[in-house]
């Protein structure tokens, strides 16, 4: 089945679920659930955001109860301290119920207005799509210097190519979604 909105765009999925790992971000998060908002709204399709509390000490839990009793597609998956980032991730994909799984940053490095962008690559037959920086502006020298020398090191000793200037903002269908957790390690 196949979804069009008002602008024409054409969506092979019915839902999408937009999975944030969160910790520390009471300051970002009502600006960046007000883009995300706008955005899942331009899609004309059903949506969740979960955001994972990744055991934020300050009123990042408080901003998203906020969130979620203005918006019902806000719910929260509130972990019992801070696990990691990754372990924050793999618990939001294990509560992630769309067709496509939107996974991104709260912290606005990474434009939610991208979303329809990256849904037109999966509808076209992608089972991940990933966003590529093009500009590390903001970011650190030290920052950029390990990211540079992360990617030089896994070009050289890696099996596995990994795409240069890639974060955790992609979409990934429902297909993908369900291979990694079976992936448990």
């Amino acid at each position: 089945m196949t979804n069009s909105n008002s602008s024409g765009f054409v969506n092979n999925y019915k839902t999408v679920s937009v999975v944030v790992p969160v910790y520390n971000e009471k300051e970002v998060l009502p600006e960046f659930h007000k883009r995300l908002s706008a955005v899942l709204d331009s899609l004309g399709l059903e949506a969740e955001i979960l955001y994972v509390n990744d055991g934020s000490i300050d009123a990042t839990l408080q901003v998203i109860h906020e969130l979620g009793s203005k918006d019902p597609r806000a719910a929260l998956l509130d972990l019992s301290r801070n696990f990691g980032k990754e372990a924050a991730l793999t618990a939001g994909l294990d509560y992630a119920a769309g067709d496509a799984v939107v996974v991104i940053d709260a912290d606005l490095q990474d434009p939610p207005e991208l979303i329809p962008e990256l849904l037109k690559y999966l509808n076209g037959g992608y089972d991940v799509v990933y966003a590529k920086r093009s500009s590390r502006k903001g970011e650190t020298f030290l920052k950029k210097a390990t990211a540079a020398g992360f990617y030089r090191f896994m070009r050289q000793f890696g099996r596995t190519a990994l795409p240069q200037n890639t974060g955790d903002y992609r979409i990934l269908s429902r297909r993908a979604v369900e291979a990694l957790k079976s992936l448990r390690e």
